[in-house]
């Protein structure tokens, strides 16, 4: 008997991503990467969040919410294969998926009061997009969540090599000192898609405000300008 549920909004991600393009693929993958978990009114309960504080970690999830489409394809292309495989959706990761939802383990910085929204999770390591809707939060628990002898499939090790990032000491000024470091991690991850190798290429896209235009070569990155 096919079912149908209303899932609300309980909070969003403010992080230093306009945009999906230079998103981290995967949680925990750029540690210095820091957001906030901002609630909506309706959830902004001090009590709601006691007894978190003791956690190293959480899971967020949320939704794919500049992904969703009419329908579903039983198949999609990874972009760790290229894009030129087709794997079952539930073998993978992908956005486009029956039910758009997400889940991202990242690291808990801090449960703190601010004064626009009231209480609100710093974390550290988030994939997600300003703005993202998060429908639920939950502890991280070690004994039960991390499996040492799972194996991975296809995805089994990181993607790649990391690239070598190169940015003008005076493009490099244009960035808030606290946002350098992750900036740096983040490009050298190679936020372009896996399929696309053109040198000549300029790629940007929009972080901590700024738009950093880039292209690569090899592997080597070079930073071509920070507006």
């Amino acid at each position: 008997m096919s079912q149908e549920f209303t899932m609300k909004t309980i909070a969003r991600i403010h992080s230093d991503f306009a945009g999906k393009f230079g998103v981290p693929r995967q949680s925990g993958l750029v540690d210095s990467l820091e957001a906030l978990v901002v609630f909506e009114p309706e959830y902004r309960s001090a009590d709601a969040l006691r007894g978190l504080e003791g956690f190293s970690h959480v899971w967020l999830l949320w939704v794919f919410d500049r992904a969703v489409r009419d329908g579903w394809s039983p198949t999609v292309r990874p972009p760790r294969l290229g894009g030129n495989v087709r794997l079952g959706v539930f073998a993978t990761r992908s956005p486009f998926r029956p039910n758009p939802l997400a889940l991202s383990a990242v690291a808990l910085a801090g449960v703190e009061e601010t004064r626009e929204w009231g209480m609100a999770l710093r974390v550290r390591g988030a994939d997600l997009a300003d703005g993202t809707p998060v429908l639920d939060i939950k502890p991280y628990l070690p004994y039960a969540d991390c499996l040492p002898k799972a194996e991975g499939g296809f995805a089994a090790a990181a993607a790649g090599e990391e690239l070598a990032v190169e940015i003008p000491p005076e493009l490099l000024e244009r960035v808030p000192p606290d946002r350098r470091e992750a900036l740096r991690a983040v490009l050298a991850l190679d936020p372009r898609p896996r399929y696309q190798e053109d040198p000549q290429r300029v790629y940007g896209f929009v972080f901590a405000g700024l738009e950093v235009r880039f292209t690569v070569e090899g592997k080597t990155l070079r930073v071509r300008e920070v507006l």
